[in-house]
């Protein structure tokens, strides 16, 4: 049989190593493992000598994966070097696992890497605990055990410990693995960031050639280690000495630059994983799709080699330790504290351009391009333990790892800001959509959700961007919504008000001791109500007394100061007097000034604040900075819910099914996940009506469930407040005549008490995962269209931002008119059944009707389908 490939994983020394199932043919492997294992080693493992059936023992270990049987495998350099394997107890769900680790990798992380990969596989075989036998003194296996993050239990007492690891889905237990992958991976990406030695691979004596400018510029960024050039036409380029290929190079590199065309660019990446270079940078375009690019891949995996690109621009560090720029910029990157990931080469070059001319630089900047290896989420982890970046910035076009990356980019965003352009934000075509929910749920939303969640600040273009760098970069964050307008010009101060509340920021009440005090010190003509006009002929030195007024009041959180010079004299250049304030976020606006947004004091080594040409800007950069704030400001993470659901109930409800639920299926679904609904009966088309609706009180609605029928009530399928089974009967014959063949069966319901109709759906991406939909239901809610959304799993604090993130909900949930608790509840509930079955992939409860007390929902579809079994937060290199 063959023998999949397998993940490619980071030990904690940054090693890369293969991780995969064991089959018979590793039988041999295992067999060699332990008999390299020492004396003690042995004793430990086998709790005496090696015994003598040792043979039978490996075979065993490595027979194929079954449903009692699990093994999975550390391979090192074609070498297997640690064993983790489980065998089911009975009918249980409970496994015994054991583990073995060559003693010569006893410290790199061998053992919590194969009992990640265990823990998940036994999840998707629906295992609840592992239990073991550990000798007391087997320190090191206890220690790995306890350590994973899993509810670990051991009986003491005796030689000998009964270990019990509980499989729950613990957050505890995901954080656990981050913190190991981060460690891992930073140490992987030490070879990039901080390479002892460099090659630079196809580097031509043509000015005006890429290799020729990635080396130009890594000579003048003083990178302080030893660099050679691989080309067989010259002895030497930019006075660094050559070689003629990369088997000539007087030392291995640790870190290599391709820039050659496709064919000689995979071959001098095969030739540099024999050699033993541990980071390589492709910049070579033209590989992807092609056999020369399968080459790349198959070399990156054999040798264990960290990758960025192809088809990049190049990498660049300014770490005072080991700068380095390898990349084709035109200007050298400036010394900074900002990160910078894209995909995008033209975004990295405008960037580092904008960047520069705002006297700005960068930390790292890391051009992914193609994303074969090194991507996003490598970032993030980088800069999350490096200090020297502040502020981190992201354009991605495409996500590996979106359930990952959200993780990983909250668990920074705690401590520093993340930015992100948003790209492919057009409403991307849809398969035909048989919900509303999926109708809603276009990959634009579920980014933006994915963003929101994350604490990620996302701006459209690059020039916003650099706008919202400029604010960061500059000024503290606002304590809050409340801004007050400063201005000379009074009609800037205006459109700077207008600005503030298109942007959902509240314009400060002044109170009347500010008042008072402007009153003093402006003419009698000036405006001393915000937004404040001080008038075009204020003084400086006036201007500024005013500023320190309103900044004074403790009802203002921000202030916007525009301000435009006169004959009687310009008050911006009082502002850099009065800033930067102890505690509030003051941003200058200069209408007319060349550049979109600059310094205030050009030049100066922090730039005091920043200064916008335009009033919108200013607000547009305030407001996201307020949302940032808010989103810190908010718990980081809810106590566990309880729920009603009956796991194993909704598990075996699951088991087997696909395509769409009959209606009262789709109505048990909701029972055993405790969402209310509506009674439901159910009569096939064919079917004699009658029984059914012998004992149902009147009145009830008839809704036909015929192929094609989305939208039932705009299509004919509703009909309501029937009485009387006459009168039903009638209805039932009603729908069938005008549906004909396409009607499939009819659900009976009572009519439901009055109120408002909503909508709650979840929509299952195979690669971000169940997004849940909230909005506004019923016949209207194509035509309304006001809805929010945001990925599951919930929080209690998602949960609301949902139900306050419709343009109705200020209406919708006014006292004592709709109940919001219910509401809340329902979204959770429903949170929490996405989780329970990833395969659900699609559920639509619209309407749900809610009342003063309560809510139910009267119409439900659910489709379920085959779920990716990949683990998202499983260690694991990209293939």
């Amino acid at each position: 049989m063959s023998v999949e490939a397998g993940s490619r994983a980071l030990l904690t020394d940054g090693e890369v190593v293969l991780v995969r199932a064991l089959h018979p043919p590793d039988t041999a492997a295992v067999f060699a493992l332990h008999t390299r294992l020492t004396k003690q080693d042995t004793y430990f493992r086998f709790f005496g000598a090696r015994p003598a059936t040792l043979d039978k023992l490996a075979g065993e270990m490595a027979a194929d994966p079954g449903p009692g049987h699990y093994a999975v495998g550390c391979y090192r350099g074609g070498l297997l070097v640690g064993v983790a394997n489980y065998e089911v107890l009975g009918d249980s769900d409970e496994a015994e696992v054991a583990l073995v680790v060559d003693a010569a990798l006893r410290t790199h992380g061998v053992a919590t890497l194969l009992m990640e990969h265990l823990v998940s596989h036994a999840r998707k075989a629906g295992l609840k605990r592992f239990v073991a036998l550990v000798l007391a003194e087997n320190a090191p296996v206890l220690h790995v055990l306890s350590d994973l993050g899993l509810r670990f239990e051991a009986a003491i007492g005796g030689p000998e410990r009964d270990v019990v690891l509980t499989l729950d889905e613990d957050p505890a237990y995901l954080d656990a693995v981050l913190k190991r992958d981060a460690v891992a991976d930073a140490a992987s990406l030490a070879h990039l960031f901080r390479p002892s030695s460099i090659a630079v691979i196809g580097a031509g004596r043509r000015p005006r050639s890429v290799g020729h400018a990635v080396l130009a510029n890594l000579v003048a960024s003083g990178y302080p280690g030893p660099v050679e050039v691989v080309n067989p036409h010259a002895v030497e380029i930019l006075g660094v000495p050559t070689v003629p290929s990369v088997a000539r190079l007087r030392r291995t590199p640790e870190l290599a630059v391709v820039c050659l065309p496709a064919a000689p660019a995979a071959e001098a990446v095969e030739e540099c994983g024999k050699r033993g270079v541990r980071a390589i940078v492709v910049i070579s375009s033209g590989l992807t799709g092609t056999d020369a690019g399968t080459r790349v891949h198959t070399a990156v995996r054999e040798h264990g080699m960290r990758l960025v690109g192809p088809n990049c621009l190049g990498v660049a560090s300014t770490d005072p330790a080991c700068p380095y720029d390898l990349t084709f910029l035109a200007t050298p990157v400036r010394p900074g504290n900002i990160g910078v990931v894209t995909q995008s080469g033209g975004v990295g070059i405008a960037l580092a351009e904008s960047l520069g001319d705002l006297g700005l630089g960068v930390s790292t900047l890391v051009s992914t391009g193609d994303k074969y290896d090194v991507s996003g989420n490598d970032l993030l982890m980088w800069w999350t333990a490096d200090r020297r970046t502040e502020l981190a910035v992201l354009y991605l076009e495409s996500f590996g790892n979106p359930r990952k990356f959200s993780r990983l980019a909250r668990q920074l965003g705690r401590t520093r800001p993340v930015l992100a352009v948003r790209s492919g934000s057009g409403r991307t075509a849809q398969r035909a959509a048989a919900s509303h929910t999926a109708a809603a749920a276009t990959p634009a939303v579920t980014r933006d959700a994915l963003f929101e969640q994350a604490g990620i600040i996302a701006v459209d273009t690059v020039a916003e961007l650099v706008d919202v760098i400029a604010g960061l970069s500059w000024q503290l964050l606002p304590g809050g919504p409340r801004v007050a307008v400063v201005s000379n010009a009074g009609g800037a101060g205006v459109l700077a008000a207008d600005a503030c509340e298109r942007e959902g920021l509240v314009m400060a009440e002044l109170s009347g001791r500010t008042r008072d005090r402007l009153a003093g010190l402006l003419a009698p003509e000036a405006a001393v109500c915000n937004p404040v006009d001080t008038t075009a002929a204020v003084p400086p030195d006036v201007f500024a007394g005013a500023l320190r007024a309103v900044l004074a009041d403790d009802g203002v959180d921000a202030v916007i100061a525009a301000t435009v010079p006169t004959a009687v004299g310009d008050p911006g250049t009082a502002l850099a007097e009065v800033l930067p304030p102890e505690y509030k976020t003051v941003f200058a606006v200069r209408p007319g000034q060349r550049a979109r947004v600059t310094s205030l004091v050009p030049g100066s080594r922090r730039g005091v604040t920043a200064c916008y040409d335009d009033p919108a800007a200013a607000a547009a950069v305030l407001a996201r900075l307020v949302r940032y704030q808010e989103w810190l400001r908010r718990p980081e993470a809810d106590e566990p819910l309880a729920s009603s659901a009956d796991r194993a109930a909704l598990r075996a409800f699951a088991a087997g099914r696909e395509g769409w639920l009959s209606p009262v299926d789709a109505a048990e679904l909701l029972r055993l996940a405790g969402v209310p609904v509506v009674e439901t009966r159910y009569v096939e088309a064919g079917d004699s009506m009658a029984a059914a609706v012998a004992d149902l009180e009147s009145p009830v609605v008839l809704k036909a469930d015929a192929d094609g029928l989305l939208h039932k009530s705009a299509g004919g399928g509703v009909l309501l407040n029937v009485r009387g089974a006459d009168r039903i009967l009638e209805a039932f014959r009603t729908l069938r005549a005008r549906f004909g063949s396409s009607l499939r069966g009819v659900t009976v319901q009572p009519m439901a008490q009055p109120g408002r109709e909503l909508l709650v759906g979840v929509r299952s991406d195979p690669v971000f995962g169940p997004l849940v939909v909230f909005g506004l239901g019923g016949v209207d809610t194509d035509l309304i269209d006001d809805r929010a959304a945001r990925l599951a799993p919930l929080s209690v604090a998602d949960a609301d931002l949902l139900l306050e993130g419709l343009r109705a909900s200020k209406s919708l949930w006014a006292p004592e008119q709709f109940d919001r608790t219910a509401v809340r509840d329902l979204l959770l509930k429903v949170s929490r059944l996405a989780e329970v079955l990833p395969e659900l992939a699609e559920l639509d409860l619209n309407p749900v009707r809610v009342r003063a007390e309560g809510c139910v929902a009267l119409d439900v579809r659910a489709r379920f389908e085959r779920p990716s079994s990949a683990d998202p937060f499983l260690r694991r290199l990209p293939d």
